[in-house]
């Protein structure tokens, strides 16, 4: 068994009576022991609970009953998430953590899969782009002296520092695929709508998506399909003919640290030996994408936030505080015309796929910093690739699929 076992590794050690759920379980929390506070990962270890929950996966892998893949798999839930019994901190000390009285929409599924509950992962402060300075950010396992990234923080870390396989994080501007890139996993935001954010703290109702994390494409994929709720059949085409878009804003023009353009350049060329055609294609509005998130997010987590805002001002961090103030003073004009260039640039990302199969970019366009920045919305902004998926709530379900072949693969791999 490998020392950072995937979903996979786990369900055929189960399955052949070579590790069982309990097993896996006192290896994780033996493993945050030896990695906090260093990682500062983990708002809440749900220690007693998990140990039960594992021991009965066990009993019923044991007596012939088989959930599926996710039976038995330990998996951190992001701190905005609620799961019964267990508080949310949502990373602030704007309220006492509240005990959730019932399991989110997206654990409930996880549960029914037969997978265990571990704990809660550390995010930045109501996931807004802010470490509250008396939670502190989230350190990468790779170098504790950088950050593991935002806001999806913890959940990336709980997976890169093999404690789990298998973590859930939510992404409004890149929160799980920016953690996910810093630390050296798979990290994927669905389409918009889903995976259900019942019991999700919302940050932007426009902009919000909840995802997993995980160390490969094919845990991703089984995850995906488990949150979902319906199948995510893993099949990409052969690469031979397949026709990659190369979003040219995303590479040139922008601050690329040399690290990310020379990986990215090799990633290209290993796509182009393969037979690949490479597409340099540019998208109208592609530019202002992150401004549009924006001017979106604000004025929407302000209204979320007005009532918390008006109880405890001074228990956010100063930097969140901030940024809810800001939405409140935004003129009306300014967020209906970015909601009418979210669906003009929703328009143009679907038009560019009548010469394209996939879209790629660079995730980030540096390695981890050693704090997590502001949030910004210039091309050179930790956002980089990452806004515009959110803003037209990329990919769409596979039912909307013009070509089955393009879309699968890119419902994997966005």
């Amino acid at each position: 068994m490998a020392a950072f076992p995937t979903v996979t590794d786990l369900a055929t050690a189960y399955r052949n009576g070579t590790r069982t759920p309990s097993d896996v379980v006192d290896e994780a929390f033996a493993r945050i022991a030896a990695t906090e506070p260093s990682l500062n990962a983990f708002a809440c270890r749900m220690e007693e609970a998990a140990r039960a929950e594992a021991r009965r996966r066990t009993a019923e892998l044991k007596a012939g009953t088989d959930l599926g893949p996710l039976h038995g798999i330990p998996v951190a839930i992001k701190d905005l998430i609620e799961v019964e019994g267990a508080p949310t901190g949502y990373g602030s000390k704007v309220q006492a953590p509240q005990v959730a009285a019932r399991d989110a929409a997206l654990v409930a599924r996880l549960r029914a899969a037969g997978a265990v509950i571990l704990g809660k992962t550390n995010l930045l402060e109501y996931a807004y782009g802010v470490a509250h300075p008396a939670i502190g950010q989230t350190n990468n396992p790779h170098d504790p002296s950088r950050t593991a990234g935002g806001s999806s923080g913890g959940s990336a870390a709980a997976v890169a520092a093999g404690i789990v396989p298998l973590a859930i994080g939510t992404d409004t501007g890149g929160s799980i695929r920016i953690p996910a890139a810093y630390c050296g996993i798979v990290g994927l935001k669905p389409g918009f709508g889903l995976v259900p954010l019942d019991g999700v703290f919302p940050l932007s109702q426009s902009l919000d998506h909840a995802g997993p994390l995980a160390r490969t494409v094919t845990d991703t994929a089984l995850a995906l399909a488990c949150l979902a709720a319906r199948p995510m059949p893993l099949a990409p085409p052969a690469l031979r003919g397949l026709r990659i878009g190369i979003l040219s804003r995303h590479v040139s023009g922008t601050d690329l640290g040399r690290a990310v353009s020379d990986r990215f350049r090799q990633l290209v060329e290993t796509l182009r030996v393969a037979g690949a055609r490479i597409v340099p294609i540019d998208i109208p509005g592609l530019d202002h994408a992150n401004r549009t998130l924006v001017a979106i997010l604000r004025p929407e987590a302000s209204v979320i936030h007005e009532r918390l805002i008006a109880s405890n001002p001074g228990g956010y961090a100063p930097g969140t505080r901030s940024q809810i103030e800001t939405g409140f003073t935004l003129p009306a004009t300014d967020y209906i015309k970015a909601r009418q260039a979210q669906d003009a640039l929703r328009a143009a990302v679907e038009t560019a796929f009548s010469g394209v199969d996939v879209l790629i970019s660079p995730s980030v366009p540096f390695v981890a910093p050693h704090e997590d920045p502001e949030i910004a919305d210039g091309q050179d902004s930790e956002m980089l690739a990452s806004g515009f998926a959110n803003v037209t709530g990329h990919p769409p379900p596979l039912s909307a699929c013009r070509s089955g072949k393009a879309r699968a693969f890119r419902s994997g791999c966005n």
